[in-house]
């Protein structure tokens, strides 16, 4: 291998190594949390208005809007209203007759932590109990009404129908205005995570009224649990006429200024929806297919709260007759089958709400053939490893030249050793004898290169597979490692698994330091595989590529387990490969030969 390509693998070899680091040393900065910016003030005050003009054009051109100036009116002090229960197979929780308010949403499925006992996670918490977070429904009054004359997150309804929300059985509440509007919400929901709220209005009085309904989704202060990591996003998340958008919890800061508050608008025509998403969890409002509307992601700096909105299109309620609106609010875990689902019903690249990244095209396939593995193994590392025997099945025909390469690249070594001799300090002269050989030998050094370029990018994609997806969520392997999501719980304190505590917290140094089992084995088999492969000519090249598996080993203990398992599977497949290849092409590669020369060279270099 000339030193052109020696020099292009090495740069990119370390390029990635050096951005790995840097995000394992240095992490973006957490926010600080604030303990006076939780929802708890004593007074009434607005959660973010709706925007004044809270319409989208209808299909006659020419109409007026519905305008609201505190439409989004919320009590930030504790909520004593009555509630009513939330119980399906698998949600549970209460929604607030204040506002009529879903408010409290805890997902039965997962538990926070993989210890027993551990509590499920809550995905929504009222106003007044920290980390408030809850979805709001209302009406934007127009000309001639007041906000008093339409229901908001302070309005208090009655239940007209229903005592608990199950899949069999919606509620459905009722209030009637001070102006003689009867308004009604019914709202369902499915054996999943998905909601259907319909909004209704009645006007029996002897005028039209022109009003617009709206949904409002809302957060009090950044999640503590953010991870705040370049890989993933986290925050404000919006799907506008087939666009995807995606606002970080910073980037909402950062906001255009408008009325007191940051903003970000869209106008959506016929498909969309918007909201916001964590780490394995999503809520988002989605008003029906084919309908426009205007979208809004907004933050309130002044109270710290996130906020994001689809306000429809405004409606003219003539004297007599009534009119509704239905929507639905997804408020769940970020299940690839579920979210599919919801997608062939109508929602539009509902998917890609599941933050795929820009190797998409790799990252997709990636998990569908992971997903399956996994149903038909019942075991999500043995499913990574079959995952890994078919993306080197695949590269077979590309590597089999790499190694054909390789095993004539050994077999010239001795020849390159003279040519190095001859050589001495003339550079040029090494470089032309060294052409001459690779010509005369019909040998193309670079052509070992490109299985490990075609690496790099498979290598994201599966990390960002086994880092954002949720079906790695707390995925047990076997023994000690029961989430394969999380990095090896293993370490010489432990003794490797076999003692009943853990290792080291992880981001200590003792961590950095005391490393697992996997990431043991993983150093190990980078530096079996380099032995098969022709040692650089040059010291400080030679030098760099020894290195390099172990540099690697401390770099990947902190990582997910499950990406770990697929570089140990990815380096004992290669190796395996490589070594049956070299063999096949006439060249016994003398293993243990070269394990004990590189001992006794790196002796010799000492004394």
């Amino acid at each position: 291998m000339d030193n052109q390509n020696k020099n292009l693998l090495i740069a990119t070899a370390l390029s990635f190594a050096v951005i790995l680091v840097w995000f394992l040393l240095f992490p973006p900065p957490e926010e600080p949390i604030d303990p006076n910016a939780t929802a708890t003030q004593e007074t009434a005050d607005t959660v973010q208005d709706v925007p004044d003009t809270a319409s989208v054009p209808d299909a006659a051109p020419g109409e007026g809007t519905a305008t609201t100036s505190d439409a989004a009116t919320a009590n930030e002090t504790a909520d004593d209203a009555p509630r009513i229960s939330i119980d399906t197979p698998r949600l549970a929780g209460s929604l607030s007759l204040r506002g009529g308010r879903i408010d409290d949403l805890q997902l039965k499925d997962y538990t926070e932590t993989i210890e027993p006992g551990s509590e499920i996670v809550h995905l929504f918490n009222p106003v007044g109990g920290g980390e408030a977070y809850y979805a709001l429904y209302g009406w934007a009054p127009g000309s001639g009404l007041s906000a008093a004359d339409v229901p908001g997150p302070n309005t208090d309804w009655q239940i007209a129908e229903g005592e608990t929300l199950t899949e069999n059985d919606p509620i459905l509440l009722e209030w009637e205005s001070p102006s003689g509007l009867i308004f009604r919400r019914e709202i369902a929901v499915d054996s999943d995570y998905m909601f259907t709220v319909t909004q209704s209005v009645e006007n029996p009085t002897e005028g039209s009224q022109r009003l617009a309904p709206y949904g409002i989704l809302a957060r009090h202060g950044e999640p503590v649990n953010a991870k705040n990591f370049f890989i993933l996003h986290e925050g404000g998340i919006a799907m506008t006429d087939g666009e995807l958008t995606e606002i970080g919890w910073g980037d909402m800061t950062d906001l255009p200024a408008e009325g007191g508050a940051q903003a970000e608008r869209f106008q959506v025509n016929n498909n969309g929806w918007i909201g916001f998403t964590d780490h394995y969890w999503m809520a988002t409002l989605i008003p029906e297919p084919g309908s426009g509307f205007r979208a809004a992601a907004k933050y309130d700096a002044g109270r710290d709260i996130y906020q994001t909105e689809a306000v429809l299109p405004t409606v003219e309620v003539a004297a007599g007759t009534s009119s509704e609106v239905t929507t639905q609010l997804f408020a769940g875990a970020k299940e690839w089958e579920t979210i599919r689902e919801y997608q062939s019903g109508g929602i539009e690249r509902f998917v890609d709400s599941i933050d795929w990244g820009w190797f998409f095209f790799l990252t997709k396939p990636i998990f569908a053939a992971l997903h399956w593995l996994n149903a038909i193994i019942g075991n999500m590392g043995v499913a990574i490893i079959a995952l890994t025997l078919g993306i080197k099945a695949l590269l077979l025909p590309l590597a089999y030249k790499s190694y054909v390469s390789m095993a004539k690249m050994k077999e010239l070594q001795p020849e390159m050793e003279k040519i190095k001799e001859r050589a001495g300090d003339d550079r040029q002269k090494l470089q032309q004898e060294m052409m001459s050989l690779y010509k005369k030998e019909k040998v193309n050094p670079a052509s070992g290169c490109l299985p490990i370029l075609l690496q790099i990018p498979i290598f994201f994609s599966l990390y960002k597979v086994i880092f954002v997806t949720l079906e790695l969520r707390h995925a047990p392997f076997f023994g000690p490692f029961q989430d394969l999501s999380a990095p090896d719980p293993t370490s010489i304190f432990n003794f490797y698994g076999l003692l009943p505590w853990g290792a080291p917290p992880e981001g200590s140094i003792m961590a950095l330091i005391f490393i697992g089992i996997l990431p043991l084995l993983l150093g190990v088999s980078m530096w079996l595989q380099q032995k098969l492969n022709p040692a650089p000519t040059d010291p400080t090249q030679a030098m760099i590529f020894a290195w390099m598996p172990w540099v690697f080993m401390f770099m990947l203990g902190s990582f997910a387990s499950g990406l770990v398992v697929y570089w140990i599977a990815n380096n004992t497949i290669t190796f395996t490969q490589q070594y049956a290849i070299m063999r096949s092409q006439g060249y016994k590669p003398d293993l243990l030969g070269n394990i004990l020369s590189s001992f006794k060279k790196k002796s010799s270099d000492e004394t």
